[in-house]
């Protein structure tokens, strides 16, 4: 009798288990290139986080901030993590797409050229490798290019590459003149002999959790709790500084050691990663401001038709947030 009371009791634990795990949503998440930028989703699904506030996510890589916002738009990945030019550019052509929380509210990224390169008038004539158009790499290029005194397209071609990996790969391989490069990247380039010509760099949308008003309206618990996932993974990322390169390590591939440390010390900080999450609607101003130049309805668009941030503002509010940092150095 003992024995059996013994083996129900060892049964319950899993019993209870099983039913917590079939108690979790499914949720698919879609996010648009190997960089940096996604280091809070990372976090979220590796550390168990996602699973701690009942979500079972999958995360997809898609080719492409383009293929990621199609993906989102015919709810294929109800939620993505994509550049915020591609969400305002989907919202200005009528869907109801939406940032619910900021990711990376800069945008930073350096312009470099084959080692043969060393001036704008040198690269005249040439291409620069972009991530897709409409992404961030798209408008910093045309914003590095006009530094140098270039017109993009016109005096330099911009073309469609991928992720930061395979637009250094470009680079090396003489596919392309230049390539618009993260600083890390950068900086390592430069070291091979290659040449950074310009800097773009300013208060800019450069990634954001985005989702759609009418998922929102039919799952605002769904939404409630994927932003309290990317509330604690931010933290997550902060306060806990091996576990979080470990995630780098894992999603980006196998680096120098120093070259990790830098990459986690420049996408960690306040300025780039906000500990409350806002999206910045002065880098929404700014990429309005650059579609303004062909796209006619962002002239007279406002940087809140572009967000819902009633979730962070619920969580923001409660004190939950001030609550993780508490006794936190900065």
């Amino acid at each position: 009798m003992k024995a059996v009371i013994w083996a129900v009791g060892l049964l319950l634990p899993i019993s209870f288990y099983s039913v917590a795990l079939a108690q979790l949503t499914k949720l698919t998440v879609g996010y648009g290139s190997i960089s940096a930028n996604h280091f809070p989703p990372w976090t979220a699904k590796e550390t168990g986080i996602y699973r701690d506030n009942g979500l079972d996510v999958q995360l997809v890589y898609f080719r492409g901030g383009t293929t990621a916002m199609m993906a989102l738009l015919s709810r294929e990945t109800p939620i993505s993590e994509t550049a915020g030019p591609s969400i305002v550019s989907a919202n200005l052509r009528g869907s109801d797409v939406v940032m619910i929380a900021g990711g990376i509210v800069t945008a930073d990224q350096w312009l470099v050229a084959r080692p043969e390169i060393k001036t704008g008038d040198q690269l005249k004539g040439g291409s620069v490798a972009t991530s897709t158009f409409g992404g961030s790499s798209d408008f910093l290029s045309r914003m590095a290019l006009k530094k140098i005194g270039l017109t993009p397209v016109k005096d330099v071609a911009i073309v469609q590459i991928g992720g930061v990996p395979e637009r250094l790969g470009a680079l090396e391989k003489g596919k392309v003149q230049a390539a618009m490069l993260g600083i890390i990247e950068a900086i390592m380039a430069q070291k091979r002999g290659f040449n950074a010509l310009a800097a773009a760099s300013q208060a800019y949308q450069g990634n954001a959790v985005a989702t759609t008003r009418k998922f929102i309206r039919e799952n605002p618990d769904v939404i409630r709790r994927y932003v309290k996932s990317q509330i604690e993974a931010v933290h997550r990322i902060k306060t806990d500084r091996e576990t979080a390169k470990k995630v780098l390590a894992k999603y980006l591939g196998p680096q120098d050691k120093d070259v990790l440390e830098k990459r986690y010390d420049y996408v960690s900080v306040d300025e780039r990663l906000p500990p409350k999450q806002y999206p910045t609607l002065e880098g929404i101003k700014n990429i309005l401001e650059s579609l303004a130049e062909t796209d006619p309805k962002a002239k007279t668009a406002k940087p809140d038709d572009f967000v819902d941030i009633r979730f962070l503002k619920e969580l923001d509010e409660s004190g939950f947030i001030d609550e993780l940092y508490k006794g936190r150095k900065r």
